[in-house]
């Protein structure tokens, strides 16, 4: 074997050793603590816990992470404490009949002026 042959082959054996190795400690601290994505869904039914995705303005989102920065930081605390102080402020009467929301229609399809013309002659 050539020299340099021998030198791409021990550069391949100290990659192998260095991508087998695990991470070391001081980068991976705090990525030992957390539970898995599986293990907090689990952790969260157990204590009741139901996602449920909403949309939101932007300014108001800004306004509730500022609170949640201010508060202790969790922005689900923070948004659960607000739902619950807002619902037991409404009366007893708009809890049973809930407000409709408007919705908004699409608009109709405009018909090229021949094609209209051509239905009314019939």
């Amino acid at each position: 074997m050539k020299k340099t042959d021998l030198v791409k082959n021990l550069e391949k054996k100290i990659k192998g050793k260095m991508q087998a190795a695990g991470v070391p400690g001081r980068f991976g601290e705090g990525a030992a603590q957390l539970p898995d994505r599986r293990e907090q869904r689990k952790l969260d039914q157990a204590a009741g816990l139901v996602p449920f995705a909403v949309k939101l303005h932007g300014d108001l989102v800004k306004q509730l992470q500022a609170l949640a920065e201010a508060g202790d930081g969790n922005l689900s605390a923070l948004v659960d404490g607000l739902l619950r102080a807002g619902l037991s402020s409404q009366p007893a009467s708009a809890e049973a009949a809930p407000q409709p929301v408007a919705v908004k229609k699409a608009p109709a399809k405009k018909v090229p002026a021949k094609k209209a013309a051509a239905k009314a002659a019939r």
